[in-house]
């Protein structure tokens, strides 16, 4: 073996271990939670905008969808940041985010501009969010299996 070889098999053992840390997966779960920690946190302390969220967008009765979207935007957070049950939560979370996208983020409704951009933006973004949620379930799953 070379050394370059040498020094690229241990850049790649370097890079693995840091990637599949336990400590990385928590930081990397927590991230892709974090819109969903931060959210509800949101709500919590200003509770009158979240019940004028819930209304714009057709929601009623308004306090009730607020407090169920906050209960279960953390409750299923800490689930998959956890471990408990993750790919259920995850699974609920990529449902959740579709369901909060389609009803949130109607581009095609929009006229042509910046705010369409915007959303057809965002709209994207959070499919991506929600496939990324559907991978957490599936290699939870697998995992599961392997046991």
């Amino acid at each position: 073996m070379t050394t370059r070889s040498q020094s690229q098999t241990r850049r790649s053992a370097l890079l693995k271990s840091i990637v599949t840390a336990p400590a990385t997966r928590t930081v990397a779960l927590l991230a892709l939670c974090s819109a969903y920690i931060q959210g509800p946190l949101t709500k919590i302390a200003d509770f009158n905008g979240a019940i004028a969220e819930m209304e714009h967008f057709g929601l009623h009765p308004a306090g009730l969808f607020a407090v169920a979207v906050i209960a279960f935007e953390l409750t299923a957070s800490a689930m998959v940041v956890s471990g408990f049950l993750r790919w259920a939560a995850a699974l609920s979370l990529a449902g959740f985010t579709l369901m909060a996208t389609f009803i949130a983020l109607r581009f095609w409704e929009m006229a042509p501009g910046m705010d369409r951009m915007m959303a057809t933006n965002a709209f994207f973004e959070h499919l991506g969010l929600a496939g990324a949620f559907v991978f957490v379930a599936a290699v939870d799953l697998a995992k599961g299996a392997a046991k």
